[in-house]
Order: structure tokens, then C-alpha cells, then sequence
């Protein structure tokens, strides 16, 4: 029989979603941290490429891509720091609810406060590079896929370099060749779509990764969390 004061799974998870989302917004300047990165990386291709109007509209949707997701690794080792330092990361292990479940919504809220507002900015982003407007569609949609693949990647290895100091660059390391074929089916399909070729294809490989990414990734996560905390 169960305990009617025990929340429910799907309260529960809520609950977390909505204490890290307060957070996040309290912290709005972390917030902005990557946006400006992202701005300020868009706005040097100019410079250092020249103002040809042929060649930044060719590379347009690739420096989009690859810099939204490195923007994305600036707040990639905060994931789990503020949870571990008070605390609450082990209340949260002696929950009564799965922390796989858990994991998978500090994930969500973690891509909610990183990568949407970077995907709200790339359309000026690209708009910087001059990346025909026909495209545009489709690079949305990329983040939209690439984005979270990102995010769930990155807690797995988050859960796993957890407690330990400066693992910024531990991190990077491990998560470089994870972001690889990422990017390169993200920007297939960004190049397929500015030579007028199908698409299609490229983002769906990208949502096929996602969908096992979705079931997978949190279960990692709560097994690796557990295996750092315990060492």
C-alpha cells in the first residue's frame, strides 16, 4: 500500500524541474554568458574571413552550429556543482523516486536555461553570416535535435567527473568526440538544404539519436552519479 504523504513520480519531477528553472532565473547573468560568447564568436567570422557576401553565406550554418554548442559547454560543468555542494544531489539519491528521473529533469532544466536562449538567437546569428532565409528553418530545427543531444551527452559525463575539481577541461575532452557526429549530421543537413538536396534524412539520424538518448542517457547518468559519490 502506498504512503498518500509519498509525492508522486510525476510531482516529483516537477518539483525539480521547477526549483532549478528558480534558480536558473536567478541567476540570469550565467544565463547570458553564453549568448554573449555566442555573439561575440558570430560577430569575429566577419572580420577574420572578409565581408564576401558568398563566403560567409557558405559557412554561415556550420560556425552557427559549432559555435551555439560550444557556447553550450560554458555552463556544461555547472550542471551538478550547486546540487553537490549543498547537498541536496545525495537527498536526492535517498529519494523514494527513480534518479534516473531526477537526472533526466536537472537535464531538461539545464538545456531549457542554456540552449533555448541560444536557439532564440541564432536566427541574428545567423542573419550575421548572411545565411539565406530559405535555410533558416532547418537550422532551427538542427538545434532543436542537436541541442538536447548535447545536454544529455554532457550530464552523463557531468555524473561521472562529479566532485572532482577542475574537470572543465576533463570534460571538454571527454564530450569532443561525442559532439562529432552531431555536428556532422546537423550540418549535412544544413548544407543539403543551402545546395537545394533533401534534408531530411541527416535530421532524422539526429532524432533517432535523440529518442535513445532520451531513455538512456538519464539511466547513465543516475548509475554514474552514484558510482562518483560512492568513491
Amino acid at each position: 500500500m502506498t504512503d498518500p504523504r509519498r509525492p508522486g513520480l510525476g510531482h516529483a519531477c516537477m518539483a525539480v524541474l521547477r526549483r532549478d528553472l528558480t534558480l536558473a532565473w536567478r541567476q540570469r547573468g550565467d544565463m547570458a554568458l553564453p549568448v554573449l560568447y555566442a555573439l561575440i564568436v558570430t560577430s569575429l567570422f566577419p572580420f577574420a574571413l572578409g565581408p564576401e557576401d558568398a563566403l560567409l553565406r557558405r559557412i554561415a550554418g556550420g560556425a552557427v552550429l559549432v559555435t551555439v554548442l560550444l557556447a553550450m559547454l560554458l555552463a556544461l560543468d555547472a550542471m551538478f556543482r550547486s546540487d553537490i555542494e549543498d547537498g541536496s544531489l545525495e537527498q536526492l539519491m535517498l529519494a523514494p523516486q527513480p534518479l534516473a528521473a531526477m537526472m533526466g529533469m536537472k537535464i531538461l532544466a539545464h538545456w531549457i536555461a542554456t540552449a533555448v536562449p541560444l536557439i532564440l538567437v541564432a536566427p541574428l546569428l545567423a542573419g550575421m553570416l548572411h545565411l539565406p532565409a530559405i535555410v533558416m528553418p532547418v537550422l532551427l530545427l538542427a538545434l532543436l535535435f542537436a541541442t538536447p543531444l548535447l545536454s544529455l551527452f554532457g550530464g552523463v559525463l557531468v555524473a561521472l567527473t562529479a566532485g572532482t575539481r577542475r574537470s572543465g577541461m576533463l570534460l571538454a575532452l571527454m564530450l569532443l568526440p561525442l559532439c562529432v557526429p552531431v555536428v556532422i549530421f546537423a550540418a549535412g543537413a544544413l548544407a543539403a538544404a543551402q545546395e537545394g538536396l533533401p534534408w531530411i534524412a541527416p535530421i532524422a539520424w539526429l532524432g533517432a539519436a535523440l529518442a535513445l538518448a532520451v531513455v538512456l542517457a538519464p539511466l547513465a547518468c543516475a548509475a554514474a552519479l552514484r558510482i562518483a559519490l560512492d568513491s
